[in-house]
């Protein structure tokens, strides 16, 4: 087995475990070829790491010399598997009704304050088991898999309760174990209101920050905490009190904001460190210069924009000329983003926002693993990162974005399932 240095440098003089000849890469790496682009390349991998990146002709050594296992590609382009850093995938119950009422003139708030929305999800999530809630989970989470997902957050937010928040984030955990894939929990307690605490939100929040961050870190289920800063949220004084309670137990935040208006959100979360501020289709001008300097992440959401049938959209060119990276995710959920295909976000964030094919491939690549807090292991092909990958039967990385409802995935590689395997 090749061991690596302090320094995430290989140790030579060890076969490999595998070695893939004979492939294009699109590495998504910073600077050089459009999306880090290697052709005639060779990858390769030991210990579920990735130990050698680079054009074929430069391996030091001949492919069976090197490697116990060699594998062509065939032409095939390989990125780096894909992540999909913003989703609410555990819940009980179905809101096709709702998309009804959308259709026939009720906005997203309107039935929200009628009990709808988030509540409706909540009173089905707290009825139902752990195994009621797996089984529905993971066939979500098989079809993200089928189009080369090998990352994925999963928040909480649809029980607003101690005992069902924990409920959504085991199920989430049990997720990662019954799949191959990486799975990252965020704690949502500051969703919605729930029923029980009907004016008395503040008393709610006491309960989120004295009494679920601090139970989901000691059971182990929780990465990060997130809060709904909105007019049909919490306000940006809750969701601060939120993200201090989060802060005294060294958990990274993240924020839905400025989904539906304008309420300082972003510069809050950039204020406070966030990860990632998420959806922003109302983010002011401030908010994104206050995301520029503190290095957030603009994570789009085009599945929502799209079921919800918004017409203002994020503000890319000013996320752009401050450089502001941009993630991109299906949010799936069951009312405002249905959606369990992050190929078909890579196409809505060029079609309806505006991004060209690299920017959003970097956002469910790199730019995705910065928004979880993995750049360090995952979202680029490069010496050291885990080796996640996903192979294509493909042209060239724009057919990717191209065509619509199509999957050209020819194989995915786990590094989980190597490492389980070696």
């Amino acid at each position: 087995m090749v061991r690596f240095s302090d320094q995430g440098e290989v140790m030579t003089g060890e076969m490999w475990d595998t070695l893939w000849v004979d492939v294009n890469l699109a590495t998504m790496v910073e600077g050089g070829a459009s999306y880090g682009a290697i052709r005639d390349a060779a990858v390769g991998i030991s210990a579920g790491r990735l130990i050698f990146v680079g054009p074929r002709k430069t391996l030091p050594g001949a492919p069976e010399d090197l490697a116990r296992t060699v594998r062509q590609a065939q032409g095939r382009w390989m990125t780096p598997g894909l992540i999909d850093c913003h989703t609410h995938l555990v819940y009980g119950g179905n809101r096709a009704h709702e998309f009804e009422k959308r259709l026939a003139g009720a906005s997203y708030e309107e039935i929200a304050r009628a009990g709808g929305g988030i509540l409706a999800t909540v009173a089905a999530t707290r009825e139902a088991t752990e195994a009621e809630l797996l089984t529905p989970a993971l066939v979500r989470l098989n079809r993200l898999l089928a189009e080369g997902v090998t990352t994925i957050e999963i928040k909480s937010g649809y029980g607003l309760d101690l005992a069902t928040e924990l409920k959504i984030l085991r199920v989430a955990r049990q997720l990662g174990k019954v799949c191959p894939v990486s799975v990252r929990t965020t704690l949502l307690g500051a969703h919605a209101l729930p029923p029980e605490f009907v004016g008395r939100p503040d008393d709610y929040i006491d309960l989120v920050c004295r009494e679920m961050i601090p139970a989901a870190l000691e059971a182990g289920l929780v990465d990060a905490v997130d809060a709904f800063c909105e007019t049909i949220g919490f306000t940006p004084e809750q969701t601060a009190r939120v993200f201090e309670a989060a802060a005294a137990h060294h958990l990274p935040v993240k924020l839905h904001a400025e989904q539906l208006s304008d309420q300082g959100g972003a510069q809050l979360a950039a204020r406070c460190g966030a990860l990632s501020a998420d959806h922003l289709e109302y983010v002011s001008s401030e908010g994104v210069e206050a995301m520029a300097g503190a290095g957030t992440v603009a994570v789009l959401l085009p599945g929502a924009f799209y079921v919800l049938n918004e017409t203002r959209k994020p503000p890319v060119e000013t996320f752009r000329r401050l450089g502001v990276p941009m993630a991109v995710s299906t949010d799936c959920n069951p009312g405002s983003s249905p959606v369990t295909s992050l190929l078909l976000m890579v196409n809505m964030a060029c079609v309806l926002f505006g991004l060209t094919v690299e920017e959003a491939l970097t956002g469910v690549t790199r730019h995705a693993a910065r928004a979880l807090g993995l750049s360090q292991s995952r979202g680029t092909l490069e010496v050291g990162k885990v080796a996640d990958l996903a192979v294509w039967d493909i042209e060239s990385p724009a057919d990717l974005a191209y065509a619509v409802g199509a999957n050209p995935l020819h194989e995915v590689v786990y590094a989980r399932k190597l490492t389980a395997d070696s």
